[in-house]
This record gives C-alpha cells, structure tokens and sequence, in this order.
C-alpha cells in the first residue's frame, strides 16, 4: 500500500481520543495529513486550548470538532452541566434573534479552546414522543418551526470561525429506538417524511450550512441501507446543491458497529456520498474499553478503506473528492476567523421565557430525582441538575426502573419529611409509567409538592402542580429552581405564565 494512498485515507478520518493529552500516535498520524479530531468529554480539561495549539501545530488544517449543542448536550461543561438555553427552549421562545444569538455564543466558545466545527445545530424534528436519543435536543415539532431555528443557529454558529453539523439526516425525530444500541428504522412514506423531516435540512442548507451529519436509520422507502450508507439518500443533499462536508455519525455506534463494522462502514459510507468519518467515542464500550481502544478504532476504519480501494469497491477518485471537501473546509475556516466579531450575550433571560408553571415562596427544595438514566448520547441524569435544584436541601436519588416500590415511596417519604417544598424531577412524564406512578404517589403524600419536568412538556394531566423546564441543564435547573424559591422568578419575570400560573 503506498505512502500517498495511506495519506489520503487519513484525510477523510476523524478519530476520538483517549485521555486530555494527546497521544503520540495522534499526533503522528494529524502530521501525516489525519483530517483532525473530535473532542469528547474525557478530552477537556483546563488544558484544552494548548491540546488543541499541539493538534494545530501537527495539522495546521485539522478540523477540532465538539459534540456541543447547549442543554442536555455539553462536552465542555459536562463536569457541572450547560449554561447556555437547549434547543427545546429556545422553540418553545421561538424568538430567531435569540436562537441566532445562542448559536454565536456557542461557537465562541468552542473557538475560544481551539475547536473550529461544532456537531449541531439538531435539525431533527421530534415527531415520537418516545424518541430515547432525541426529544428536547429539538427545537421541536414542527417542522416550520424548526426549520426556521434551525436556519438562525447556522447563522449564528458560522458567524465566527466555526463550522455548523447539522445533524442527524435525514431526521431522527420519528423513532423510539436509539442507534447507539440498536439500528432504528422509520416507516414513513417518501411524500411524509420529505415534507416533514427534510424540511430543517432544506433549510439548513439554504443558510449555507458547511457540514451535515448523517443518521444510523433505514427508511425502507429509501431502501435496505441505513441512511450513512446509502447512496441514495446522501445524493438528496447533492440534489439540492449541498457542496459541503457531509459527515457521518460514529461508526463505533452499534447501528454500524454491530451490523457492518466500523472497516466495512467507513468504505461504504464513502461509497455512499460521505465525506468525513467520525469514527466516535473510544470511552462508548465501558468496561470494555482497551487501553488502545482509540487507535484500534482509527485502524479498523483506515484499514477498511485500503481494503475497499484495494478490490475495487471504493474508488480513488471517490476517496480524493471526499478528502478535497475536508481540506477545503480546513482552509475555509482559518478565512473565516480573521473577520469573527465578539457578540454579547444573556442566556439566562432566553431560559427564563422558556419556563412555565407555577411560583412557590419556599425556602428551601427537597427534591426526588426520578429521571431516566443517562444515554451515550445524553447525560441527562446528570447529578448537576438535581443538585442546582436542590443547593443545600435534601437530595434523593430513585431510579423508577431499577428499585422496589417500597424503596421509591421510603425516597418520597423522606423528602415530604425533610424541610422545605416537595419537588418530584422528571423528564419523561407520558411516556414513562414509572414515573408517572411516582407522581400519583407524591400526591397522595403531599398534595402541595410541586413537578419539576426536564423533558419534553407533559401533555397528560398530572395530579401535582408542575414546573415545564424544557433542558436537563444547569441553567434551566437554577431558573426552575429561582421559580420555586423566594417567588424571585416572580419579580424577574412578569410574564403571564409564570404570574398567573393556577396550581
């Protein structure tokens, strides 16, 4: 195999790392013209700027790519949860201006510890209430709506020296199965999910989006293949006159993982139209995971690719076209970033309009977490937002699916024993039962405890009063938290709903 073949592998390769240094073989390969790395959060540390100063220095057209998307989704505040408004939240304020404004302070920060490419905006319209991966990551519902979020955040994110993903295409929004563990299929027809799905990424486009991800899902209308590997939905985005990088999500997902395998994944996927393959989390295995587990993966993905131009099933050219798009990208970006321009910025107020329900005068919180377990994807049962909640107050952890019901009523009998108001956390209160349950049981405990929802809005009643947060983050718990304190929400925010809520 020649040295210039194994060159323009690596151009099209986008490998995690283990560790907040990087590793030697890394650094070597980023010389060798490695298209660049995506950070994760076992990569930030206070050193993060100087890693990426060393990424630059090997690779001066590396791509740093970050799965940062605001709310339940953070990478560089996963230690103490997000400051800045979800996408949910920012739908249901449906203000663009802010939407926009969210998208460039993110990317700010992203550029301020080296990253140029940011893994999002979502575009997803999130039609199953069900969906395990996706829900308040969207802006929404509706299409219209999210299209047009979706637009300002591209906007917003490529204000600065900073590629938007949007992500994940062709739409995730419709299934109740996550493809980290499983591959998901959608049964809707062409006409439904064109009008519904694509719309955002039309959109997307339209604002001039630098980058699309693509989704492990098969839509059997579109035949057998999931969509990252299948010709003809990636040549939709070539249709519409798409020209940027279209990237894969991670091959180390078992949608592609456990099918195809990581080799026989990347080839097809670059057969298929891709560009860029993230090859993923090396962490995402567990206790599984070798101390090489990082550079494993990057091989198993190049070998497949020498393998595949080797027999003919992957082209040279094909190979050159997708490295060409990532190189031009590379170059793009450092244009880009001598005319960025620092924008000001208050995402707390954005959270605050996003919130609704009632007002409480207590001094102090005992709050239930009952929220779902977290997800490779999503840290969502991070202890940060219990623990914003609650400050100095009583804190009690119950797993709804993995403990008795006696165990869960001892939880819920300790905090309505314990000082301060009764607050049940949540973040799937119609679609999981035991959640659900837990709250009629609070009920009959204290009448007067208070829901706080993380998740999607609750579109059952519930026989407490309730608190719709919208993100599972560390802004959104302390605005939830200064609702149900004090009334302090009370005198920063007058807004109707958060006034005249009724109990």
């Amino acid at each position: 195999m020649t040295d210039d073949l194994v060159h323009l592998a690596n151009g099209v390769l986008w490998p995690g790392f283990l560790g907040t240094e990087a590793p030697e073989w890394l650094l070597d390969e980023l010389r060798d013209g490695l298209a660049g790395v995506v950070y994760f959060s076992q990569n930030v540390g206070e050193g993060l700027p100087s890693l990426s100063d060393e990424i630059l220095r090997a690779n001066p057209d590396a791509l740093i790519g970050i799965d940062e998307e605001g709310g339940n989704v953070t990478r560089l505040e996963s230690a103490a949860g997000s400051t800045l408004p979800g996408a949910a939240q920012l739908g249901i304020v449906d203000d663009v201006e802010a939407t926009r404004a969210s998208g460039a302070e993110l990317a700010r920060r992203v550029a301020a510890i080296g990253g140029n490419v940011v893994l999002g905006p979502v575009a997803d319209v999130n039609t199953d209430p069900r969906n395990p991966v996706i829900g308040v990551r969207s802006f929404g519902s509706d299409q219209k709506l999210v299209a047009r979020h979706v637009q300002a955040a591209v906007e917003g994110l490529q204000s600065t020296a900073v590629a938007a993903c949007v992500k994940h295409f062709p739409g995730h929004g419709d299934t109740h199965t996550d493809s980290h563990h499983a591959l998901p299929e959608i049964s809707l027809g062409i006409e439904e999910f064109e009008r519904v799905h694509l719309e955002p990424f039309r959109a997307a486009v339209a604002a001039g989006v630098d980058a699309v991800m693509t989704a492990h899902i098969v839509v059997p209308a579109w035949g057998a293949e999931p969509a990252t590997l299948n010709p003809r939905v990636l040549g939709l985005l070539r249709g519409w006159g798409f020209d940027g990088v279209i990237i894969t999500d991670a091959l180390d997902m078992a949608a592609i993982r456990e099918t195809v395998g990581i080799g026989e994944g990347a080839a097809r996927a670059l057969a298929a139209g891709a560009d860029l393959l993230c090859i993923g989390n090396p962490t995402n295995r567990g206790e599984a995971t070798l101390p090489d587990q990082d550079r494993r993966d990057f091989l198993a993905a190049r070998d497949g690719i020498l393998a595949a131009v080797d027999d003919g099933s992957l082209s040279r050219e094909r190979l050159a076209e997708a490295a060409g798009r990532v190189s031009r990208l590379g170059q793009t970006l450092s244009v880009r970033a001598e005319t960025a321009t620092p924008v000001e910025y208050d995402g707390s107020d954005i959270v605050r309009r996003a919130i609704t329900g009632v007002t409480r005068d207590a001094e102090a919180l005992a709050v239930v977490d009952a929220r779902r377990r977290s997800t490779l994807a999503v840290d969502s049962a991070s202890a940060y937002v219990a623990e914003t909640l609650a400050a100095d107050g009583h804190r009690v952890r119950v797993d709804v699916a993995r403990t008795t019901i006696d165990e869960q009523d001892g939880a819920l009998d300790a905090a309505v024993a314990a000082d301060g108001l009764t607050v049940v956390l949540l973040d799937r209160p119609d679609t999981d039962d035991g959640q659900r349950a837990l709250v009629e049981r609070a009920a009959l405990r204290d009448p007067d405890a208070v829901v706080v929802n993380v998740g999607l809005a609750a579109r059952q009643p519930l026989p407490l009063a309730l608190v719709e947060v919208g993100s599972a983050s560390r802004i959104g718990a302390q605005a939830a938290r200064d609702r149900l304190i004090g009334g302090s929400s009370r005198r920063a925010d007058p807004s109707p709903d958060s006034a005249g809520a009724a109990d």
